[in-house]
Formats: C-alpha cells, structure tokens, sequence
C-alpha cells in the first residue's frame, strides 16, 4: 500500500468518528430529540364546581393542558372539588403525588393554601384569585370589574326595561368587582338603569341560577349577568325559557365564552366577559418548565394586560353602533381617563368622565 493510500484511508477514518462524536454529542444535548427532557408534575385543585363548569375552573385546566401539549415533559394532575371541606385535603393529595407546582383555583383557596405553602417551602404554588404573600406563591388576579364594565356598557343600551340582573355566586369582595364594573359600565351610557343585585350562595348549583333568574326576569329585567360558575348555567336556562316573541331576555356569560362552550344557549347570549385564567396557568405551567418560576409576587391581569375582556362573539348578538361605544370605553380605561370602581358602594357613586 502506497503512501497516498495510507493517508487517505487515515483522513476517512477520522471524519467517519468525528461525525459519530457530533452525532453523540447531540442526542445528549438534545439537540436530535433523543435525550428526554426532565419531567415535570402539575398539579391543580379546582374550586367549588368541579373542572367541566364551563366557567372559571375548565378556563385553568385548559391552560395547564396547553402548556403540555407543547411541552411534552409536563405530567399533569386535576383533582376536583366539591366544598370547601377539600380544598385542604386535595393540595395533600398533589403534594403526595409529587407535583413540582401545584395551582389552587379561587380565592376560597386562600386559606388552605397559606398552610401548605408554610408546610412545603420547597414546593412551589399557585393561586388565582387571591393573594398569598409566601415566597414559594405565585398568586394570578384579575382586574374584573374592567372587562364587567364593557358588559355594563352592552347591557345600558340592549335593555329595553332599564331593569338589569347580576347574580353572583357568593356575596364576595371578588365577586362584587364583577358587579361593580358591570353597574358602572351600565350607568355611563344609560343613568335610568336599575340594578337587582343577588347571590346564589354556591358556584354549582344550576337550580338556583334559575330561580333566582326567574324571580329577576318576572320583576322586569331584561339582562342578567352572572359571575356564579357552573349556578350561572340556570340563569341561561331561565333567560330561554323566558323569551317570548314581544320580549326578548338576555344573559351575559363569563370567565369563558359561554356562547361556545355552552352552544344551546347561544340564542340568549348577549356577550361574555371573558376572563383569561388560562393565560395565567398557562404563563406559569410554562416558567416552571422553563426555570423561572419567581414567587412572592401578585400578577394583576387588566384590560391593558389583555387579562379581561369581552368575547369575540359578541357581534352576533350585540349592534356595530354598540360594541363601537364598548371600543371608545375600552380606550378610556386603558388610557387610563376611568378608573373603574370596584365596589359596588363606588360604583352607586360613579360618573363616568365624556368620552
């Protein structure tokens, strides 16, 4: 063998391990999808309502859902719960389970969550709808009296009675900044209206939502929003079964699009104010998985944070003229030219500034 020979065969034998080297060397880095990324479990307890509300509880479950269909390492954990009684127990169960976070859906959460973020500091939490000051808790709130107010605003001009309902689902500070922007949007585009503000004491209780929708309608209102979970699928029901030919009831929904995720009522559903939980789970799911998770801060979510808002659907059933006066409202309060009042003593005070 000639001496050109040699050198040749020695050239092709270096190339030859120098591409098996850079082909180990990027399986272990990932680079060819070889190497599996380190798992990461999440865990979430729902509020009251169970995680098919068509509300508050499926909007963060789909989040946390989003978040593992894009990244294929998250081992995801619901449990659902029925009263208050399991708040505490269900955190156990996901802590047990192993989860690395663990979200608590709803600010009845709060208490039962403080106590496991004290007991496991090294785990991490998350809590929608209240704030736990914990270093190891992230807590996700909204500014729901913003995305209310533009409700108000469609429900003020669509009212034929100048009678307007508001059912919530407990008799909440949280609950009452739906109410409160919801009577102030009402207000600046129709100073006649008249509010009948209740509660249905319970976020599942369907049965209720139409009783007390009932009641509402059959005293002369003709648009009813409601902030109940699961309760508010009664007021859709009573809204339908009340509309007759001469006299049309409207039902706004909330936290989700109703008029898509409850379609057989879609007739009745003025617009939705839509709360983006599934933005915050999502956000969070995705900065654990990352390696940014920071605790010990309160997210506020507004209109400006694109957090709150009303549905896209809402011009099947609401005039051009009207959700243009929504878009002049929207534009002022992130502007910053209304504040809106979030509770519903400011907001029997409220005048909104011309716009």
């Amino acid at each position: 063998m000639n001496k050109k020979r040699v050198v040749s065969l020695l050239a092709a034998a270096i190339m030859t391990v120098s591409v098996f080297a850079g082909c180990g060397s990027q399986k272990q880095q990932g680079g060819s999808g070889t190497t599996e990324a380190k798992q990461v479990k999440i865990g979430l307890a729902t509020d009251e309502g169970g995680l098919n509300d068509k509300s508050f509880n499926q909007a963060a479950d789909e989040g946390i859902k989003k978040a593992q269909s894009e990244f294929k390492n998250i081992d995801y954990k619901p449990i659902e719960s029925k009263k208050k009684d399991e708040f505490q127990p269900n955190l156990q169960a996901l802590v047990d389970n192993g989860s690395e976070i663990i979200f608590g859906v709803g600010y009845q959460m709060a208490d039962a969550m403080t106590d496991m973020a004290k007991k496991y500091p090294d785990k991490k939490f998350a809590i929608i709808d209240s704030e736990v000051k914990e270093k190891n808790v992230v807590s996700l709130n909204f500014k729901e009296q913003e995305g209310s107010f533009l409700a108000g605003v469609i429900a003020g001009k669509m009212t034929k009675s100048n009678k307007l309902g508001f059912v919530g689902g407990k008799d909440f500070e949280l609950i009452n900044r739906f109410a409160a922007g919801y009577m102030a949007g009402a207000k600046a585009v129709n100073p006649s209206v008249q509010f009948d503000v209740r509660y249905a004491a319970d976020y599942a209780n369907p049965t209720k939502g139409e009783e007390l929708a009932t009641s509402m309608i059959n005293g002369g209102c003709d648009v009813i929003y409601h902030a109940s979970g699961g309760t508010g699928l009664g007021v859709f029901k009573a809204a339908k079964a009340m509309t007759k030919a001469d006299k049309k009831i409207w039902a706004i929904g909330v936290d989700m699009d109703q008029s898509l995720t409850v379609p057989e009522y879609a007739d009745v559903i003025l617009t939705s104010m839509i709360k983006r939980v599934d933005t915050a789970t999502y956000d969070t799911a995705k900065s654990v998985v990352q390696g940014k998770f920071e605790g010990g801060k309160n997210i506020v979510f507004g209109l400006k944070e694109q957090g709150v808002d009303i549905a896209a659907t809402s011009n099947k059933n609401t005039p051009k003229d009207v959700l243009d006066l929504v878009e002049k409202y929207r534009k002022a309060i992130i502007d910053g030219k209304i504040t809106v009042p979030a509770t519903k003593e400011d907001a029997a005070k409220f005048t909104a500034p011309a716009i």
